[in-house]
C-alpha cells in the first residue's frame, strides 16, 4: 500500500469508527459525556469482563469476585480488578445445541457451609429412562479456584434426545428451599404429566432431598420433587427480595412469551393455554385461558426471548427500586418492568443493540450486572447523580 493510500485508509476507518460510536450514542440515548439517559435514571457501562463468548450465569462470592458460567463448559472467577481465573473440578456437561453449563448459585448460607451449585446439561447415565441429555444439578465447594466434594443432587426424568429447552435457572426461597427450572425439552405435553420433570420447576432441600410438603409428593405416580406444572422453557428465576415469593419468566413459542409468579402445585397452562403460536404460523391452541391454569403477569407478543432477571433492590438505583430487569435475546436490550402490588404497571426498553442479554445479577453492593453474548462481556449498570 502507499503512502496516501495508507492515511486514505486510515481515515475511512477513523470515519467508521466515529460513526459506529455516534450511531450507538443514538440507539442508547447517550449523552455527550457518554451517560445513558432514561426514563427515570441516568447511567453509564462499566465493562467488568470480556471474552466470555456466553455467559449464562453469575453469582457473587462474599469477598467481591463474581462467579460466571460460560455454556461451552467454563465457570470462570471475575476479581473485581477484572482478574479472570478459570476454575477446575467442574461436571462433564453436554454443550450442545441449547446445553452446556447453565446457572451458577450460591448457597443462602455459603459463609457458613461453601456450597455452590451448578445446572448444567448431561448426557443420560446408564440405567436411567429415556435416551440422550437431561438437566443435572451438581453441588460443590470452592478452593481456591478449585472445585471439590462435587455431588450430584438431582437429574431431571427421563432423558430426551432433544438438545434444547433445559430451563436450568436456580433460586433458594427464604425458607432455604432450591428451585430448579427444567424446560419441556420439545416435549409439549409431557409438561401436563406428573410422571416427568419436563416442563416442571422443582424443589428440593439443599442436599437433593425431597421436602415432606412438596404439592405431589403424596400423588401416586407422582414425582415428588415436582413443585409447578405447564412450563415450556423458563430461563428466569429469582426470589423477591421483599415478598419472598419465586418469580419466573418463560420462553414462548412465537409469542407468549410469559412473566409469573410460581405457587405450590399450580398449573401454568403450557400447551393447553398460550398467547403464542408455533414458527410456521400454525394454531396450538385457540384457548389462552382455561380453568384450573393460571394466567400470567404479563406476557409479550412478538416475543423478546427472555433470559435472566433480577429485581433492583438498591435505593441507588432511585425510582427503579423495586422493578424488574428482564433481558432479550431476541432484541439484544433490557427491559425494565415497573413492579406495584405484584402487578407489571409499565415497560421501559433500555440499551437496544446491547447484544444477546443472557443474565442479569445484583451485586451483595446493590449494582447490577448483566452478562451478554454477542459481543461476550460483563456490564455494570452504574447509576449518576
Amino acid at each position: 500500500m502507499t503512502k496516501q493510500g495508507f492515511f486514505i485508509w486510515a481515515g475511512l476507518l477513523a470515519a467508521h469508527f466515529f460513526m459506529a460510536c455516534k450511531a450507538q450514542e443514538d440507539v442508547f440515548n447517550m449523552t455527550s459525556e457518554g451517560l445513558i439517559q432514561s426514563e427515570q435514571l441516568n447511567f453509564r457501562l462499566d465493562t467488568v469482563a470480556t471474552d466470555i463468548a456466553i455467559p449464562w450465569g453469575m453469582a457473587f462470592l462474599p469477598n467481591g469476585d463474581l462467579l460466571c458460567t460460560e455454556r461451552s463448559g467454563s465457570l470462570f472467577r471475575i476479581a473485581p480488578n477484572g482478574q479472570k481465573n478459570l476454575i477446575t473440578g467442574l461436571p462433564t456437561v453436554k454443550a450442545r445445541g441449547q446445553g452446556g453449563l447453565l446457572d451458577v448459585c450460591l448457597h443462602p448460607q455459603f459463609a457458613q457451609n461453601g456450597w455452590i451449585y451448578l445446572s448444567y446439561a448431561s448426557d443420560a447415565e446408564p440405567g436411567e429412562a429415556g435416551t440422550g441429555s437431561t438437566t443435572a444439578l451438581m453441588r460443590a465447594k470452592l478452593s481456591g479456584n478449585q472445585l471439590s466434594q462435587q455431588e450430584v443432587i438431582f437429574r431431571a426424568q427421563p432423558n430426551y434426545n432433544a438438545s434444547h429447552h433445559y430451563g436450568s435457572r436456580i433460586a433458594f426461597d427464604e425458607a432455604g428451599y432450591l428451585y430448579l427450572t427444567v424446560g419441556e425439552r420439545g416435549q409439549w405435553h409431557k409438561a401436563q404429566d406428573l410422571d416427568n420433570h419436563a416442563g416442571k420447576t422443582v424443589r428440593l432441600l439443599d442436599n437433593g432431598g425431597i421436602p415432606a410438603d412438596n404439592p405431589f409428593v403424596n400423588t401416586p405416580g407422582a414425582l415428588p420433587q415436582i413443585f409447578t406444572i405447564g412450563h415450556r422453557n423458563p430461563q428466569g428465576m429469582i426470589r423477591h427480595p421483599e415478598t419472598g415469593e419465586i418469580w419466573t419468566h418463560e420462553h414462548g413459542p412465537q409469542g407468549g412469551d410469559e412473566i409469573n409468579i410460581l405457587a405450590p402445585g399450580r398449573n401454568y397452562g403450557w400447551p393447553v393455554i398460550t398467547f403464542g403460536i408455533n414458527y410456521d404460523g400454525t394454531i396450538i391452541t385457540t384457548d389462552t385461558a382455561k380453568a384450573g391454569m393460571e394466567q400470567p403477569l404479563i406476557y409479550w407478543k412478538p416475543s423478546i426471548a427472555p433470559s435472566g432477571m433480577s429485581f433492583v433492590s438498591h435505593p441507588r438505583y432511585g425510582a427503579w427500586q423495586g422493578d424488574l430487569l428482564v433481558g432479550s435475546l431476541s432484541f439484544t436490550k433490557l427491559v425494565r418492568c415497573e413492579v406495584q402490588n405484584n402487578q407489571v404497571v409499565a415497560q421501559e426498553e433500555l440499551l437496544p443493540g446491547l447484544g444477546r442479554v443472557r443474565s442479569i445479577r445484583t451485586s451483595p453492593d446493590g449494582f447490577i450486572y448483566v452478562g451478554v453474548e454477542g459481543p461476550g462481556m460483563i456490564v455494570r449498570l452504574v447509576p449518576t447523580e
